[in-house]
């Protein structure tokens, strides 16, 4: 696989409000990278720096093997962005809003139907972007960023706010585009999402990045937190270690016919997240 993004030690200030600190990283081709955090813990920031619609205060950020603060037109073709503000103009149809974008970009028109078709909305194509739903507007903005098709798809909370049928449409695009070699950058504060489709994820809390691997090493990483919830026949449930301790509890309690099931508890993203920083990723 090709290196297709890597960073080293981005900082970035808004006044005296240190939003990325020292942040490292690398994404290759064929890879799903996911930025996890909160809203407001800088994730779009650091797509804006490697994308060059920032400059950053220190370090480096290279697409292509080029600085980003040196990327040019050809450059940003191989690059699609969807953000929640990017490309939508309400009063205009879904194929004249792709048209203003294939004329910048001289890209033929019949790629526009192509484009529509690829993301389901080939049936909307005269409809005014403003009537759209929620998940018929993000499928718009997807349709933009394939627009090029680009090497590098930044997706910036693609699912946000949407039903879990329409998310799950917009994720099976997203692997789609990783079988074709593309290397997606997704920002999201739903940990299900990233473990469902990430290759690796970095945690990014406080400016920082306070983890960073491939989901299920991660969470093996903190196996300390696995627990196992026990429904006893009164009704109670009470919650053991998965440890030497806990071994001795259970045998208690099985011995003395009060368990109505058992169940083990396994360390996942969010409670992973919330055990380095104390915060529940979806504040």
């Amino acid at each position: 696989m090709n290196e297709m993004i890597s960073i080293t030690g981005i900082s970035k200030s808004f006044g005296s409000k240190r939003v990325l600190d020292g942040i490292s990283l690398q994404i290759s081709s064929s890879e799903i990278f996911g930025l996890l955090g909160p809203s407001g813990a800088g994730k779009t920031t650091l797509i804006k720096i490697i994308t060059g619609q920032l400059m950053q205060d220190g370090g480096t950020a290279c697409v292509f093997d080029k600085d980003s603060r040196k990327l040019n037109g050809n450059d940003h073709r191989r690059l699609g962005i969807m953000m929640d503000n990017f490309g939508v103009y309400d009063r205009l149809s879904c194929y004249n809003n792709l048209k203003i974008f294939a004329r910048i970009y001289g890209i033929r028109d019949d790629m526009i139907y192509s484009v529509l078709r690829k993301v389901g909305l080939e049936s909307s194509a005269k409809s005014a972007a403003g009537k759209l739903s929620k998940g018929m507007k993000s499928r718009l903005r997807l349709a933009r960023a394939f627009m090029t098709d680009p090497d590098i798809l930044f997706l910036d909370e693609p699912t946000s706010g949407l039903d879990p049928v329409t998310a799950d449409e917009i994720h099976k695009m997203i692997l789609a585009e990783k079988e074709r070699g593309k290397a997606v950058f997704l920002t999201t504060h739903t940990m299900s999402e990233a473990q469902k489709l990430c290759d690796n994820v970095g945690m990014l809390c406080d400016g920082h990045l306070i983890e960073y691997g491939a989901p299920d090493d991660i969470c093996r990483k903190y196996d300390h937190q696995r627990m196992i919830r026990v429904h006893l026949k009164d009704g109670t449930e009470t919650i053991i270690p998965h440890n030497r301790n806990g071994a001795d509890k259970m045998c208690e309690l099985i011995s003395r016919g009060l368990t109505e099931s058992i169940h083990t508890t396994e360390p996942d993203l969010c409670s992973v997240f919330m055990e380095l920083t104390g915060k529940e990723i979806s504040a």
